[in-house]
């Protein structure tokens, strides 16, 4: 995994658009970001995941997720090792994040 295809893939979530947070590159949906690049280096990227999504992929895929330093971690922010990652699974982490920040469907009134 490179830098440039984590960047593909994020953009490839419809709706997705590139910004940018404390200097490194940021994707966004609907304005919140869930993922970035170069934190803390450039062999690293983030994807914002529940803490249960967290957890399972740290589980499933150690040395690839990590959990980000002090709260930010405890929150969700994963880091990605990308030379370790596979596509099919940033693909999979990237989408968690989509929707972990999408915007929630009303329920229907009855």
């Amino acid at each position: 995994m490179t830098a440039d295809k984590f960047r593909t893939l994020a953009l490839a979530i419809p709706g997705a658009s590139e910004a940018a947070h404390m200097n490194h590159p940021d994707f966004r949906l609907h304005g919140k970001v869930f993922a970035s690049l170069g934190y803390p280096d450039g062999e690293h990227g983030m994807v914002k995941l529940t803490r249960e999504r967290q957890r399972t992929l740290v589980r499933k895929a150690r040395g690839v997720f990590a959990p980000c330093a002090g709260a930010w971690g405890k929150g969700g922010a994963t880091s990605v090792h990308l030379a370790s990652a596979s596509v099919d699974l940033l693909h999979s982490a990237l989408n968690a994040a989509a929707q972990g920040v999408a915007p929630r469907k009303k329920a229907d009134k009855a």
